[in-house]
């Protein structure tokens, strides 16, 4: 997926339809002159929902369709004849988008499931006709009820990415380089710094036709739990994987102190991130020979399963994908 065309948060305007008003109508037959009141019940306005389609992985289709609006209810008649419904609009989102009050913050809910359908603004309802205010004192009210107003107002969508396996390290760990050698996604790769700064999701494809999706996520740096670097835009997305796959290079000062760092950021953005399995890949191992391993293994941290690999020398990559698969379907 090309970076320029993942949209991960859209800010939109919805505007839901006002309800019908009730009718004021008397029923006028031959033989009967006074009939009595019948008018019928406004239609509601259209509501504006919001639905899952596993099919999509961006929110980019709204990022230029800003303004959305759903139809008005109907007018009741005479004959106890309710008014139509307004229309109502279906905007389609991926699944892990999470809608919210931009003004308080506050989540409304989110999207997991595909065909899943939520109302993010309701339609006004319909007014109630003349007939349900006849009495025995009032046998001819001459009046409806006014439809309610439609809602309007801003809502954000959040897109938290849904991935099996979600790639987390610093800058230059060689996450890209990994899922463009495993997948066939092409992401952006240079020797700098936060080459990543949108995620780029990969299929794995596996044995026997089998297949899983991994994430790359930017590159994540000390206090990125304080909104440091590119903060905590990208720490949502790892809240959707399955597994996450600590990526160290084997150039690192302290592997440990690395993977430590890693693991702390996660812990202060999320705690309940800590509960997901964690696998460690010791990255850019080409450059290390068996008794550099054999010295740097003792010092990994324990109950983290590890291996050493390096994408650019195809370098355990077969243990990589057999460890990522065995995990994800451990029972």
């Amino acid at each position: 997926m090309a970076s320029d065309n993942f949209v991960d948060y859209v800010k939109i305007h919805c505007a839901s339809g006002n309800g019908g008003g009730g009718s004021a109508h008397f029923r006028r037959e031959k033989y009967i002159p006074k009939g009595g009141p019948d008018g019928g019940d406004g239609g509601r306005g259209g509501h504006i929902y919001l639905k899952g389609n596993k099919q999509l992985w961006t929110l980019l289709h709204l990022k230029f369709s800003k303004h959305i609006k759903s139809g008005h209810g109907a007018y009741g008649s005479g004959n106890l004849k309710t008014g139509a419904e307004g229309t109502d609009v279906y905007i389609e989102v991926p699944l892990g988008t999470i809608a919210r009050d931009p003004e308080t913050g506050e989540a409304l809910f989110e999207i997991s499931e595909d065909g899943q359908e939520e109302i993010i603004q309701r339609g006004g309802r319909g007014g109630l006709g003349n007939n349900h205010f006849k009495s025995s004192t009032n046998q001819t009210p001459r009046f409806g009820q006014p439809g309610e107003e439609g809602r309007q107002g801003w809502k954000t969508l959040e897109l938290k990415l849904l991935a099996d396996v979600g790639l987390v390290g610093f800058p230059n760990a060689g996450k890209s380089t990994l899922l463009s050698v495993l997948s066939a996604a092409k992401p952006e790769i240079a020797d700098y710094p936060f080459t990543t700064l949108k995620p780029n999701l990969g299929i794995v494809k596996y044995r026997d036709l089998r297949s899983y999706v991994m994430a790359d996520i930017p590159g994540i740096i000390e206090n990125a739990h304080k909104g440091k670097g590119l903060g905590l835009r990208f720490l949502r997305h790892i809240e959707r994987n399955s597994l996450l796959l600590f990526m160290v290079p084997a150039d690192s000062d302290d592997i440990a102190k690395e993977y430590k760092i890693l693991y702390n950021e996660l812990k202060q953005y999320n705690p309940e991130l800590l509960h997901k399995d964690f696998l460690l890949a010791v990255t850019k191992c080409d450059m290390l020979d068996d008794e550099l391993i054999a010295e740097i293994e003792p010092t990994l941290p324990e109950n983290v399963p590890h291996v050493f690999i390096s994408s650019v020398a195809q370098m355990g990559l077969v243990e990589l994908n057999d460890l990522i698969w065995k995990t994800l379907n451990d029972d």
